[in-house]
């Protein structure tokens, strides 16, 4: 339902847009009281970049943070993430994540960015705190913010968002009666525009989630996924459409789609009775952190990796390489 009314299908969304006018409003006041100097925001001592977006619900944003964290890792810089932990409660903030770290800590998409790239990962409601927790156990060149453009506490130097392309921002208002975090006017003074899918606008960097091959959760055996066979689907994550829709792209008949809240919590009794004997049940990366403790033999997982190529994106990738190098000296 929520979907319809975002997306314009539903005229329901009247109803909820006295409570929208409210959400801008103190989001609007949030903003300038930073902007104007009223509330403090804390500069860290090297580059931060934000990766956020406009609307809530998935957009791709965990795949651009690890993108640009493996790229700037493959030039020889030392990368530190932080994020809010959405997701994961931990008995103490802020968190520095390590081999033994849960998803119940520290959240999955902390989890999944650490576990993929290796990186040092932090997390903390206020990422001021995150940020100087990583900077006093690692000597890091930038910091990359899984979400956090509308955390103005933090002062930034690249804000980066990104966009469903085939969704971009549905009915245009405010959260509860739209999708939006902020107006799209706020992309006029970001440093770059990045369109998941569908097709990007002029300025924007296109990009696609290219899939890798299947991993099963127990053994780690890799497969093509266009080999599987008796497919039940499901996935946790801001808009599972999306990993359906992939897995249909690369030829899979599935025997069945079911989708989760983001950020679900998994028990093993939700999940063990989904793909009956002979099935298998294939989920995103991000659930499969999740599921690991007590996965079962037919579990297999897909991971994706962002490609974003072109004169913009080298054009980013520099902006971000020469504000490393001017702090560092």
């Amino acid at each position: 339902m929520i979907e319809r009314i975002w997306s314009g299908q539903s005229p329901l969304y009247w109803l909820l847009l006295p409570l929208s006018w409210l959400y801008g409003l103190i989001t609007t006041i949030l903003r300038y009281s930073y902007k104007s100097g009223l509330k403090k925001s804390w500069r860290a001592p090297v580059p931060v970049v934000v990766v956020g977006n406009l609307t809530a619900g998935g957009n791709g944003k965990t795949p651009v943070v690890i993108w640009l964290v493996e790229t700037l890792q493959l030039h020889g810089f030392r990368v530190g993430v932080v994020s809010r932990g959405y997701g994961g409660k931990s008995p103490h903030y802020p968190l520095v994540l390590s081999e033994s770290t849960t998803t119940a800590q520290a959240g999955d998409e902390p989890v999944l960015i650490y576990q993929r790239t290796g990186a040092p990962v932090a997390v903390s409601p206020l990422r001021s705190d995150a940020v100087k927790a990583l900077l006093a156990e690692h000597e890091l060149d930038v910091i990359i913010t899984d979400d956090g453009l509308q955390h103005y506490a933090l002062k930034r130097d690249v804000e980066i968002v990104v966009v469903d392309g085939v969704r971009r921002f549905g009915n245009g208002h405010w959260l509860p009666a739209g999708p939006m975090r902020e107006r799209a006017s706020r992309l006029r003074s970001v440093d770059a525009i990045i369109t998941n899918g569908g097709t990007a606008e002029t300025g924007e960097l296109a990009m696609i989630l290219q899939p890798g091959k299947a991993v099963n959760l127990v053994t780690g055996e890799q497969r093509d996924a266009s080999a599987l066979r008796n497919v039940v689907a499901m996935a946790g994550i801001g808009h599972p459409p999306r990993f359906f829709a992939t897995l249909k792209q690369l030829g899979l008949t599935l025997q069945k789609e079911v989708a989760f809240a983001d950020h679900k919590a998994y028990q093993i009794e939700q999940l063990s009775g989904l793909a009956q004997s002979g099935q298998i049940l294939l989920m995103t990366e991000k659930d499969a952190v999740k599921c690991r403790g007590f996965a079962q033999a037919n579990w297999w997982y897909l991971p994706v990796e962002a490609k974003i190529q072109g004169r913009l994106a080298e054009k980013l990738l520099q902006r971000i390489t020469d504000l490393i190098l001017k702090k560092s000296h």
